[in-house]
């Protein structure tokens, strides 16, 4: 059950979906007033227009379990950082040479999604499968920027990995990041050709709040393998939240 969608909630449908075709060169598979279904080489992301009344209550602090951004491979960091960053929008991060051997940077969509730009193939301080491994290299230079990831905050790795193996995510690669005083940890959980990007801490992490129709990310939309809703999941809406609160959708329904 990889990722096959994004679901994106949106103010303006046009506006983000310029957004996202400039900056991050995707392709407009559809679109009208109230969506926009846009291709990102290894998935896509689906733009979802709300009324804005609702506030996020997504946090820049990562030690708020859930959803923490939206990462895409790219062939040059600072070069589309620089147009990024030209046109207006607003930055998280400046591009950095980062843990792992990857050059990155951290930027919003027009709705306060934190989107990250990803060059290079990372380093693992601990390759736990080779092969996995090995099949996330072949995927090569992207041509144009290309779905990588999401990231999330967890209480516990090995909860978080329970509840996605039944769905095919397997980790592959640990990066850890032995700077920061929190205890800061990055494991990789692969399916296909996406990724999971699993963030946890020493110090103690802040419990998510689900706010259904506010502006921001969504939910992750996963291919559709059966068994549906994933044991372990909690039923909200027409979602399932994963133990630390990602809203995960099943492809078409």
């Amino acid at each position: 059950m990889s990722i096959e969608s994004i679901i994106v909630n949106v103010r303006d449908v046009t506006t983000s979906r310029s957004f996202y075709e400039k900056h991050l060169q995707a392709e407009v598979l559809e679109e009208s007033t109230d969506h926009a279904l846009l291709d990102v080489v290894t998935a896509t992301i689906r733009l979802q227009r709300v009324d804005g009344s609702l506030e996020s209550a997504w946090s820049t602090d990562d030690l708020h379990r859930g959803f923490r951004h939206i990462g895409f491979k790219v062939s040059d960091t600072d070069r589309l950082f620089a147009q990024i960053e030209s046109d207006g929008a607003a930055i998280h991060l400046a591009p950095i040479d980062a843990t792992g051997g990857v050059r990155i940077a951290f930027f919003y969509d027009p709705d306060g999604t934190l989107l990250e730009l990803v060059q290079g193939d990372l380093k693992y301080h601990e390759v736990v499968d080779e092969q996995l491994v090995e099949a996330e290299y072949a995927l090569g230079v992207p041509q144009r920027p290309r779905f990588d990831h999401v990231a999330e905050t967890v209480e516990s790795f090995e909860q978080t990995e329970s509840f996605y193996a039944p769905l095919g995510f397997r980790h592959h690669g640990t990066i850890e990041q032995a700077h920061d005083p929190r205890g800061f940890r990055i494991r990789f959980l692969k399916e296909s050709d996406s990724v999971l990007e699993i963030f946890t801490y020493d110090a103690e992490t802040v419990s998510p709040q689900h706010r259904p129709g506010a502006p921001g990310f969504d939910a992750v939309v996963l291919r559709d393998g059966g068994g549906w809703p994933p044991a372990g999941s909690t039923p909200v809406s027409d979602a399932a939240l994963d133990p630390d609160g990602l809203p995960l959708r099943r492809a078409g329904a």
